[in-house]
């Protein structure tokens, strides 16, 4: 009934083994380092998360949010009305698409063509409201906002899970060690 495998000095069937870690990591988020983005979300600036595909962006505009007392419009750059609106240069257009919102959030901005002249135009004639913006092709999205947003942008980067965040998931540096190759089995 299946190949029995050692792990941790213990013998280990893989079938239930993954059932386990299964139960045990699907329903456990580990908090990310960035999970208070209050310090880096200001008026009048933009901030810009760039990942790659499935390290939590998503997820952590969506914590974000459920925290924030911020009024704020949520969007996908996947959304063609959006992209035409914030990939405009049209000041009128884009001012009521803002409305009276004090935080714009953009997920997968990299889809709106020219959104950085869009995201320019709010941080400079609406200086009281804030940006987030998240891109998983940072390449895109880094070529669009860079020129446009000079020195109205924060940066951040999120990767995959660090091993700063599984320490500070364990507790100590001795227990992650021990701990170190169920996170590495996948």
């Amino acid at each position: 009934a299946g190949r029995l495998f050692i792990l941790n000095d213990r013998i280990h069937n893989p079938i239930i083994l993954a059932k386990n870690r299964i139960m045990n990591y699907t329903n456990a988020m580990i908090p990310r380092y960035y999970d208070n983005l209050d310090k880096l979300v200001k008026p009048g600036k933009a901030l810009i998360i760039y990942g790659p595909r499935q390290v939590g962006k998503t997820t952590l505009l969506k914590n974000y949010l459920a925290k924030t007392t911020l009024k704020y419009r949520s969007d996908s750059g996947d959304n063609l009305a959006v992209q035409d609106v914030l990939g405009s240069q049209d000041f009128e257009a884009i001012f009521r698409y803002v409305g009276d919102n004090e935080l714009i959030v953009i997920d997968e901005a990299q889809e709106i063509p020219g959104i950085g002249m869009g995201l320019k135009i709010i941080t400079d004639q609406r200086p009281n409201v804030r940006i987030i913006a998240t891109g998983s092709s940072s390449f895109d999205l880094a070529r669009n906002v860079g020129e446009p947003l000079v020195g109205r942008k924060t940066t951040i980067h999120l990767y995959p899970i660090a091993q700063l965040e599984l320490l500070k998931q364990v507790g100590n540096q001795f227990d992650f060690v021990q701990k170190l190759t169920d996170y590495l089995i996948f």
